[in-house]
């Protein structure tokens, strides 16, 4: 039984991990129908700023905290000077853009970082593990659990008691209604994209010393975002959570079960859940 306790603890590890990375990408969903394909590059480029700053200035905090700003602003920039001018001409452009900017993203990432996988140290504070289930447990995995707990704790606060999460919820809910009130929607809107944004490059930081830094990492979590927006249902924040622990706990424990196939269920999984309820686990008819 230790051994199903600890493919659990992995499960829930990588599910709030990939929780961090598809929340942003949810409410963007949500509020504008932006399928964002460039949001898992996001999450790339904060990997690679933790290797950087970590390499040249020594500090992994460091690069919690510089490394989903630059990124958060890179998403600024892109969503006020290219998906609002996209946005205007309908889905398929803002879809070709974000699938463009995917690959552009990943190329200069293969430009000036090479195509070798990078490793992260982990923090001196964080190595070593904990006795735990009759085995021992890495500190810094437990470090991911606390730290995108602590995430969802805030988002949750920010969402559900202040003005701007008001804002942000009804922006998701009628986008329309909230601009016929007077409220700026373009303007939440790239702050929705740039939070977004940042929320993908922090989980970078902290998925670098996790799972290695290499080109392909965007791609690999682009799929896992996907699933866990159509399984929790667009636009919903709690839905993200539900599913993204799902897919982890599915992934885990199909790794230990049925190695082959274990990249299987959570597709399988998203099939059943749009046959019995297509708007999603936590989704809302239209």
């Amino acid at each position: 039984m230790d051994i199903y306790a600890i493919q659990a603890l992995h499960g829930l590890v990588y599910g709030m991990l990939l929780f961090m990375v598809a929340s942003g990408l949810t409410l963007v969903f949500g509020m504008m129908g932006v399928l964002n394909l460039a949001h898992a590059s996001f999450y790339m480029l904060g990997a690679y700023m933790a290797y950087t700053i970590t390499l040249y200035l020594g500090s992994f905090w460091l690069s919690l905290v510089v490394g989903p700003l630059v990124v958060g602003l890179l998403g600024v920039v892109i969503e006020r000077f290219l998906l609002r001018k996209a946005h205007e001409r309908g889905h398929v452009a803002e879809l070709l853009l974000t699938f463009g900017l995917f690959y552009v993203i990943g190329e200069l990432v293969r430009l000036i970082w090479g195509s070798n996988p990078l490793p992260v140290a982990v923090p001196d504070i964080l190595k070593g593990d904990i006795p735990l289930f009759g085995m021992t447990y890495p500190y810094y995995r437990l470090f991911i659990l606390c730290f995108s707990s602590l995430i969802l704790v805030v988002m949750a606060l920010v969402l559900m008691k202040t003005r701007i999460g008001i804002l942000v919820r009804a922006a998701v809910s009628d986008a329309e209604m909230v601009d016929s009130l007077g409220t700026n929607v373009p303007l939440v809107f790239m702050g929705v994209f740039g939070g977004g944004a940042a929320l993908a490059g922090m989980a970078g930081v902290i998925a670098a010393p996790f799972l290695s830094t290499y080109p392909g990492m965007g791609l690999d979590v682009l799929m896992d975002c996907f699933v866990i927006i159509v399984i929790g249902g667009f636009g919903s924040l709690f839905g993200a959570l539900l599913s993204a622990v799902m897919i982890g706990e599915l992934q885990s424990f199909g790794v230990l079960w049925i190695p082959r196939l274990a990249l299987v269920f959570q597709f399988l999984f998203m099939a059943v859940v749009l046959i019995v309820r297509p708007t999603g686990l936590l989704g809302e008819k239209e």
